[in-house]
């Protein structure tokens, strides 16, 4: 049986900057749980960019589509927000074949500090979660440190959605103790998940925390690297079966 990596927890936009070995990257409202919908429907790859002029500045050049926000709210010239509902309503037709670049205040900016120094970048939410612990999980050779870094709210503030994702991510990685029904009612009652269900400002739809706390929903990791000086995700299959 495979020695269980060495597991560091790290938090928000300073831990991005400190993480080591293989970096997985915590955003599950709503970043990376956007990133594998948009997979899902047909992406080919998603750049990372940490500046809205740069999104729109590769629209321009490339026609990709510009899918992000600044503070939680759309872009103005973006395609769409950072919104899982809003990304299914659009669907395969907008998605399928086409190239998006991706701007977040807390995800997008955290992966891309983390790929300075880590070994590695993944993205993470809990619709690829086990996906991610078993891609992590066949690499060889076997990393000897995982960072599970929560990326909170706008990279400075701990949120327990992406808290408790580390924790589930933990727990796949090393068989470490997780309670789902504790998580999901920390989460659901923290103001973090409350500003959705209220139902009150449209750039927080409330059905987006029901597509975002769904477990292993897809059966691939999302893994970034640097192509052509940029940071660029992609989907990697991982092996069958469940993790640990």
């Amino acid at each position: 049986m495979a020695v269980a990596p060495h597991v560091l927890r790290k938090s928000l936009l300073a831990g991005a900057h400190q993480a080591e070995g293989v970096a997985i990257i915590i955003d599950v409202l709503r970043a990376f749980t956007s990133a594998a919908y948009m997979m899902y429907l047909g992406a080919t790859h998603i750049v990372l960019l940490e500046e809205p002029q740069a999104v729109l500045q590769l629209k321009r050049e490339t026609g990709c589509l510009a899918v992000g926000e600044v503070d939680g709210r759309p872009v103005t010239g973006f395609d769409l927000g950072n919104s899982p509902s809003a990304i299914l309503a659009a669907g395969r037709d907008l998605f399928a074949g086409r190239m998006v670049a991706q701007r977040t205040s807390a995800g997008v900016t955290g992966a891309v500090a983390a790929s300075r120094q880590a070994d590695q970048v993944l993205l993470a939410g809990y619709v690829t979660a086990a996906a991610t612990a078993r891609y992590v999980q066949r690499l060889a050779p076997p990393p000897r440190t995982v960072s599970l870094v929560a990326m909170g709210s706008a990279g400075r503030k701990r949120t327990p959605d992406d808290e408790r994702c580390a924790d589930y991510l933990e727990h796949l990685l090393t068989g470490c103790g997780y309670d789902h029904a504790r998580a999901l009612q920390e989460i659901v009652e923290h103001p973090c998940t409350q500003k959705f269900l209220r139902g009150d400002q449209a750039h927080y739809p409330a059905q987006d925390p029901i597509y975002c706390l769904q477990t292993d929903l897809f059966d691939f990791a999302l893994v970034a690297g640097l192509e052509d000086g940029r940071l660029v995700a992609r989907r990697m299959a991982a092996a069958p079966g469940r993790a640990p």
